[in-house]
């Protein structure tokens, strides 16, 4: 999130520019955490505090859920693997490659790199092996390593986890890893659609305000296609599209002593949708 010269803001080396570094964390498409930071910092800074706070009000309420996070390599932090294995909580991080992690691949690199050649395809194979950073870590921990070959070259590409061997690496890499890949589309849906990037005032803490507002447009947004979008041609349409076709249109609202009645033009497309949308809502209960 990069604008001008407000306060907090620095140069980021990976995006070249100077810009905060917000912390978004989601469970599926629940908006749990966004939290505005410096970029001067570590990618991971300020997760754990967020961690304690969440994983104490999900369990509060459902006591036996199994908590499992999941983050890029800028997650894989010892502080945070440590208190995810005290607290029962699992993990499936991103690990930034090496030469160590790579030299426990390379037979599966080189066939990998046979079967690319052979098939003229993108190749894939996985290893299970025990690692430990040589200072780093506090011990050692499992982790899966994809030696993948492309018509570029090689992509080797490694995660660490505490979860056991009833997930094999491919299934634990392809399917609990890269699913991730959504929570980015959900980040993405904030920052073009729902202007959670318009940090532009001078200080952080109305640039924070700003943040906030943008995650209270999600989350209405959100509950809307949940509750009432279900089963409609909406159900699983991004913010921007719903903004389009049942916010953005021209209307005429007149308020009287027992109804608010709302005038659309005769040519809106998408007047019945609407009216179902309405009639949903009205069947959701108040909670005070």
């Amino acid at each position: 999130m990069w604008d001008g010269n407000q306060e907090g803001r620095f140069f980021h080396g990976y995006y070249g520019d100077y810009c905060y570094l917000p912390l978004y964390i989601f469970c599926e498409d629940q908006l749990l955490c966004a939290r505005l930071r410096t970029a001067d910092r570590d990618a991971s800074d300020g997760l754990l505090v967020e961690l304690e706070r969440i994983v104490e009000r999900v369990r509060a309420a459902w006591p036996e859920v199994r908590i499992v996070i999941r983050g890029d390599s800028g997650f894989c932090r010892d502080p945070i693997m440590n208190w995810c294995e005290t607290n029962g909580v699992d993990y499936v991080l991103g690990l930034s490659k090496n030469k160590r992690l790579e030299a426990n691949i390379i037979t599966e690199m080189e066939e990998a790199k046979k079967l690319h050649e052979e098939t003229g395809q993108e190749a894939r194979v996985f290893k299970d092996f025990r690692y430990r950073t040589l200072n780093s870590w506090a011990c050692e921990r499992r982790v899966v390593g994809k030696a993948e070959y492309l018509n570029q070259g090689a992509n080797p590409r490694f995660v660490v986890t505490s979860l056991g061997t009833e997930l094999q690496g491919k299934e634990l890499y392809e399917k609990v890893y890269c699913a991730r890949g959504e929570m980015e589309n959900r980040i993405k849906e904030q920052q073009l659609y729902l202007f959670a990037d318009r940090t532009s005032t001078h200080w952080m803490s109305s640039n924070q305000l700003r943040l906030y507002f943008a995650s209270f447009a999600y989350v209405i947004i959100e509950t809307l296609r949940r509750l009432a979008l279900a089963g409609t041609e909406l159900a699983k349409a991004q913010c921007h599209t719903i903004r389009l076709k049942l916010f953005k249109i021209g209307a005429q609202i007149r308020v009287t002593v027992r109804k608010v009645w709302l005038s659309i033009s005769d040519s809106y497309p998408f007047a019945d949708l609407l009216s179902r949308v309405l009639a949903r809502l009205q069947q959701i209960p108040l909670r005070l």
